[in-house]
């Protein structure tokens, strides 16, 4: 189990192969993407200079998973990210990626359990839900997603479980409203 949480180091040559030095072989990758989907933490460095090269291999990934169609980002994200390179936001921005991404690995990991525990998954509208309170604190209430067409008033309750998350993650966007307000 340790060695699970072990960071993996992947060496760089000047042949710009990339080197596993566990398993001392050279991995592709998508083999690095594979260790990452698997839990590991991945650090890439280039043998010669000794510069950290992980964020350009990670951003390398999402290029290449974007571009054969497995789209995860919607452009009008990419359009944000892109204008907080060139605003004050800049600070803010990646403190409030990380705050997200760490809630949305709770949930699942909840999820998970309460799946694990014979429990009902929580209702799509409560996931609609917790969508629309993300993009209310990523826009600062400037924009909201709305129901999907059709649906009714009915169709949006959530259960009494998704409430409580609901209510959870409505708290900790709220605690994380003030803290960026505070950074600014």
């Amino acid at each position: 189990m340790a060695e699970a949480q072990k960071t993996l180091l992947i060496k760089r040559y000047a042949s710009r192969r990339l080197y596993n030095t566990e398993t001392s072989d050279y991995v592709t990758l998508d083999d690095i993407a594979g260790f990452i989907r698997d839990g590991r933490e991945v650090q890439i460095v280039d043998l010669k200079t000794g510069d950290d090269l992980t964020r350009q291999y990670l951003l390398q990934i999402i290029a290449e998973h974007e571009s054969r169609g497995e789209n995860m980002l919607p452009v009008n994200v990419l359009n944000d990210l892109v204008r907080s390179y060139t605003t004050q936001a800049t600070s803010v921005v990646p403190q409030f990626l990380q705050a997200s991404f760490e809630m949305l690995r709770e949930g699942q990991e909840k999820m998970i359990g309460n799946l694990g525990g014979g429990m009902k998954m929580p209702g799509l509208e409560a996931i609609q839900a917790q969508q629309e309170a993300f993009l209310k604190a990523m826009t600062g209430g400037l924009g909201t997603w709305g129901t999907q067409p059709g649906a009714s008033s009915e169709d949006t309750t959530p259960s009494s479980e998704g409430e409580d998350n609901l209510s959870d993650i409505k708290k900790q966007l709220s605690e994380l409203q003030d803290k960026l307000s505070k950074l600014k």
